[in-house]
């Protein structure tokens, strides 16, 4: 059971229950637990963001491609030689790309921390002073932010988190994947996203092909636009039609070059 209040998103029984207990009333237990519970699936949304890019990236960009080389060339063999070539190339590409990208962004992050844990260490009065001056820009009272500030700054390593996460606008993230996980989940998507325009040519003629994976790479678009509607809050049929059209439109604007460069580099039309 669930209830529909006023926002508009559903909160369950359970939920509705818990709203009115003050902090106290809480079990310790249960709250380490639920806190857990929310550290994992904030974590998998990192990964779930990667697939769906990875996805959506190999679909569009392979679907570009072949439909293409079917507009420019009407070979079959063209057709999946590209195909792949660009879907490999994407896989690696990607994989790499994010590889290099989260290392990267760890390493800057890393060494923003040590500043602030140099200053945490030599000049605490100005971190503490620091903190209190954020926490009024949260909306605190200045004898409360101060008070705040004074009971952080007892804890070096509560101060420093403190910092990092409201002056640097940082993330000190203890349960995130590696690097190496994102480039591997971003690169199987890839791959997996690649696979769906490329296969109707392996199955059917170039001319029923070419639609068929128009048609193949718009329905799992779609589906995946559904899907993410579902960490999202969107309406479904609006985030999968958002990501069909422009799934799309590449498919068709390929489409439409492959059949209008070879006039233009003078090669003779299909069937020429």
């Amino acid at each position: 059971m669930s209830t529909e209040p006023e926002g508009g998103n559903a909160i369950s029984d359970d939920e509705a229950s818990r709203a009115g207990l003050s902090a106290e009333e809480f079990d310790r237990g249960w709250i380490r637990d639920h806190v857990a519970e929310e550290r994992r699936e904030a974590a998998l949304l990192g990964d779930i963001r990667e697939a769906i890019f990875g996805a959506q990236d190999g679909l569009v960009s392979t679907l570009a491609v072949a439909s293409t080389v079917a507009g420019a060339t009407g070979d079959k063999f063209a057709i999946l030689v590209a195909g792949i070539a660009s879907g490999l190339a994407g896989v690696f590409s990607m994989a790499a790309g994010e590889y290099l990208s989260s290392k990267s962004q760890r390493e800057i992050f890393e060494a923003q921390i040590a500043g602030e844990r140099e200053e945490v260490a030599t000049r605490p009065g100005e971190a503490q002073a620091e903190v209190a001056y954020m926490f009024e820009e949260d909306g605190l009272p200045p004898d409360e932010a101060a008070e705040v500030a004074r009971v952080v700054s007892r804890h070096p390593d509560v101060l420093l988190r403190t910092m990092v996460e409201k002056e640097l606008a940082l993330h000190v993230d203890e349960h995130g994947g590696s690097p190496l996980q994102g480039a591997t989940v971003m690169g199987a998507a890839f791959g997996l996203g690649a696979l769906v325009p490329i296969l109707p040519y392996l199955l059917i003629p170039v001319a029923a092909a070419t639609w068929a994976s128009i048609l193949a790479t718009g329905a799992v678009l779609f589906g995946i636009g559904v899907v993410k509607s579902r960490w999202t809050r969107g309406g479904p049929l609006r985030s999968g039609l958002e990501i069909l059209v422009v799934g799309a439109l590449a498919g068709v604007i390929g489409y439409f070059f492959g059949n209008i460069l070879p006039p233009l580099l003078g090669a003779p039309p299909v069937g020429g």
